[in-house]
């Protein structure tokens, strides 16, 4: 049996985390479910993360990368309506292949404002700032327009909703949406 390295070690514990937080929230995920889908104990997990919510920002920085990256690898060439289709399908795609990324964002927003009701900004200044590169990407692709920008993230959000509330694609509640935003 080939042993991980550290470095592989970590990164399978933050695919388990994406998995295990998408499914359980913030605070209904405990450690012990992670190490356990890793194959790890939980002592080993601190080794490589000194606690819950440093594996969980690492699984929402990941989830929020990849969305970057999306967006980034879409719109390279493209600029206007054709960055901002081009986006808005590959995003599509992204959350209908793995919907644990679209519940992973879904619980990040949920622990924010969780933290930040509780008093801790800290914890959602880090990811503040990975919700930025992402806007700015978007916002860069199509021109710099703010108007546009918002409007893209305020579909893509609605999206997200409608999505994680198991509205399937032939319901009235995507009636008004541009054909090619609407769900696969």
């Amino acid at each position: 049996m080939v042993r991980m390295s550290a470095e592989e070690r970590r990164e399978s514990v933050i695919r388990a985390a994406v998995t295990e937080f998408s499914r359980g929230g913030y605070h209904g995920t405990s450690t012990e479910a992670i190490a356990k889908r890793v194959g790890v104990s939980q002592p080993y997990l601190f080794r490589l993360f000194p606690g819950k919510q440093a594996i969980f920002l690492e699984a929402s920085r990941r989830c929020c990368r990849d969305v970057t990256e999306v967006f980034r690898r879409a719109s390279e060439g493209l600029e206007g309506e054709a960055a901002t289709k081009a986006m808005g399908e590959a995003y599509q795609a992204l959350i209908a292949d793995d919907p644990e990324k679209l519940l992973m964002q879904m619980q990040m927003y949920v622990a924010v404002a969780a933290a930040e009701a509780a008093g801790d900004r800290a914890f959602g200044e880090a990811l503040r700032a990975e919700w930025m590169e992402m806007y700015d990407v978007a916002n860069l692709a199509m021109g710099a327009d703010v108007n546009e920008t918002t409007q893209f993230l305020a579909y893509g959000m609605l999206v997200n909703v409608l999505v994680s509330m198991g509205f399937q694609p032939e319901h009235r509640v995507w009636a008004g949406f541009y054909e090619e935003v609407q769900p696969r």
